[in-house]
């Protein structure tokens, strides 16, 4: 799921202050600590390979963000692709890869137990 800033209902629109609010977007209940994450990525990455062992070679942590600069597309486990650009919030439920199509800035939260074993994962997979 994602949307973009403008398709988010206005809820209160004062002088100085515009408030929007998409509710019912992702359920984090009883995932315990969330950590945040920045992550800089060049076109091209494609998260594939470093998934590859982890079940169903997919990332399996649910990921909430904001794309701050650039494209990214992921895929889900039955190949529907969605595609996050420039100032799009997303979430992507746990069973999922990444390519990024054009160099992309974001901020993600995860559950950090189910994250930190995913980024150790793709650690141990850079190293040859």
């Amino acid at each position: 799921m994602k949307i973009s800033k403008g398709d988010i209902e206005v809820k209160m629109d004062i002088p100085g202050a515009v408030l929007r609010q998409k509710t019912e977007f992702g359920n984090a209940a009883g995932l315990g600590m969330i950590s945040a994450e920045y992550f800089s990525l060049a076109e091209g990455v494609d998260t594939t390979p470093l998934f590859v062992g982890l079940e169903g070679d997919l990332c399996q942590c649910p990921h909430w963000g904001y794309l701050l600069s650039g494209q990214v597309t992921a895929t889900d486990a039955n190949g529907t692709e969605e595609t996050v650009n420039a100032n799009d919030l997303f979430y992507w439920p746990p069973g999922h890869n990444v390519k990024v199509n054009a160099d992309a800035e974001m901020i993600m939260f995860s559950p950090q137990h189910e994250h930190t074993l995913v980024i150790n994962h793709m650690i141990e997979k850079t190293k040859g």
